[in-house]
């Protein structure tokens, strides 16, 4: 549209690419663009929990300063009543099933359903899981399904 007028107008050898530089430079061109993404459809939030740790949502926080050389937290939010576990851990994270039963599991038992991102990905988890009966629930950030409160709770 923009080369269209141009060109009606005026005409210069390079006026295609400078002006598709131009706006591709543009601060005002790049904030009044559409958004030509499909629409993300409608919300579907996740049911309300029955019980306390009965739904939990996980999730960690990265990049926090060394002690006792651990550097990373793991967060885990009851979603009913908004309880929260901070527990250390050291970067990678080979003992985050370890740290979890020791400290969540022997208080509060074992969940129905898990809401995290990227924490349980592996097969060990998957498996572990099922085996269990426990429903783990995949988000990632922005989502319209996921509840957020964990990152809620980080950013707190």
């Amino acid at each position: 549209m923009t080369k269209k007028r141009i060109a009606s107008v005026l005409y210069w050898k390079g006026l295609n690419r400078d002006v598709r530089n131009y706006i591709r430079t543009c601060v005002v061109c790049q904030r009044n663009k559409p958004d030509l993404s499909s629409p993300a459809g409608l919300l579907q939030p996740l049911p309300i929990p029955n019980a306390i740790w009965e739904d939990i949502s996980m999730d960690f926080i990265e990049g926090l300063p060394k002690s006792r050389r651990k550097d990373v937290l793991l967060v885990v939010v009851d979603r009913l009543s908004k309880y929260a576990h901070f527990l250390a851990l050291a970067h990678p994270f080979s003992a985050v099933a370890q740290v979890y039963f020791e400290h969540i599991f022997k208080l509060n038992g074992l969940p129905k359903t898990i809401v995290t991102d990227r924490i349980f990905l592996s097969k060990f988890w998957e498996k572990l899981f099922s085996l269990l009966k426990v429903s783990l629930h995949m988000s990632s950030a922005y989502h319209p399904q996921s509840d957020g409160q964990t990152e809620v709770v980080i950013d707190a």
